[in-house]
């Protein structure tokens, strides 16, 4: 039974190592404690009993811990107070080409048409959204 305890052990290393989070690193532990006891001759259902004990303690354990140094919050940029405002074209907007700039409050981007019409230099346009760095437009019609 030592060989297959050493067999979860390592398995769980793998997922580990493959993952960019901790999600098996628990059995990593409970599968340690179980080998232990089985090269002692343990009875199979205490070599469970304690693997699946001291991999849920573990995981109690380490998890707050865990999710604290594993959660990432998204840092504002301010670069959202662009959206819903208005801005003049600079230089004409076309998706398939993949051209275009807008100024929007005295400063310059990247631009791209929401509806992929085209927008000439010029227009005055309102600011949908961000994505990446090219803010998405749409003309406002002339009164």
């Amino acid at each position: 039974m030592a060989l297959v305890w050493f067999a979860a052990i390592v398995l769980a290393v793998i997922i580990e190592a493959l993952t960019n989070q901790l999600v098996s690193i628990w059995f990593v532990a409970g599968g340690i404690v179980a080998l232990i006891v089985s090269l002692f001759d343990a009875p199979l259902w205490l070599q469970c009993l304690l693997y699946v004990l001291v991999s849920a303690v573990t995981l109690l354990a380490t998890r707050p811990l865990s999710r604290k140094l594993l959660h990432f919050k998204k840092e504002d940029t301010n670069a959202d107070r662009y959206i819903g405002k208005t801005g003049t074209i600079l230089v004409e907007v076309n998706n398939s080409e993949g051209k275009g700039q807008v100024e929007v409050m005295g400063s310059v981007w990247s631009a791209r048409s929401e509806n992929g019409g085209v927008i000439p230099a010029g227009s005055s346009v309102l600011v949908k959204e961000i994505t990446g760095v090219k803010l998405v437009v749409n003309p406002i019609p002339k009164n």
